[in-house]
């Protein structure tokens, strides 16, 4: 099964608090001038938050059934720069059913895509679900 996530707009402000609440202030990510001159031409977003944000996306398509974020596995293949829009598109890898927690382990790979559709970073995600009408709703089933 395949979800496609809404797109998200990184912003400026995205970076800069990003950097503040985790203080990491390379300065490819906070320093205008000195990001133009590197091999990116610009300011870039931290790849954490790149992975956050496209997490984010996808933990809206499975809301209200996520006991656990378990792992988290991730592979950042492009910049990804103050106006790009990301979005993500999730397949379930692997499911593992469980009794005790009424649900089960589902392995997800992700792609983060920009609006050129370019893949920017791959994600594996192992989550602890329930089984429920939201799990229903979005077509996941353990």
């Amino acid at each position: 099964m395949k979800m496609k996530s809404q797109g998200l707009t990184v912003t400026e402000t995205h970076i800069i608090q990003f950097a503040g609440l985790t203080g990491d202030y390379n300065p490819l990510h906070v320093d205008d001038l000195f990001a133009r001159e590197s091999i990116f031409e610009g300011r870039v977003a931290h790849g954490l938050l790149v992975q956050s944000l496209a997490l984010g996306l996808f933990a809206q398509l499975v809301a209200g059934t996520t006991i656990a974020l378990l792992e988290v596995n991730s592979k950042f293949l492009k910049p990804v720069k103050i106006g790009d829009t990301i979005y993500v598109e999730s397949e379930v890898a692997d499911k593992k059913p469980s009794n005790k927690y009424n649900g089960g382990v589902i392995t997800f790979k992700h792609e983060v895509k920009n609006q050129n559709g370019e893949t920017v970073a791959t994600i594996e995600t192992k989550l602890m679900v329930a089984r429920g009408p939201a799990m229903k709703k979005n077509v996941i089933k353990t």
